[in-house]
């Protein structure tokens, strides 16, 4: 687990994520699988597009979210 990764989600996070936070949320992610806190030049491209990627799924999710009846970005 991740321990620097904060729930973003209501009625943790009383407002919306923002996108900062989805994205570090995605950077730490990333850097805890891959195991690097930055990649070398040759692992660059490949460790910034996994974060995006993330970070959208992210951001997929939370919008999806159900929270006690409601969409959590409701």
């Amino acid at each position: 687990m991740c321990r620097s990764i904060k729930t973003l989600r209501p009625p943790v996070l009383p407002e919306e994520a923002t996108e900062e936070e989805i994205r570090a949320a995605a950077l730490q992610f990333v850097r805890k699988v891959s195991g690097f806190r930055a990649p070398a030049a040759h692992n660059r491209e490949v460790f910034d597009q996994a974060v995006e990627a993330i970070a959208a799924a992210t951001a997929e999710l939370l919008d999806g979210l159900e929270v006690r009846g409601q969409k959590a970005s409701a």
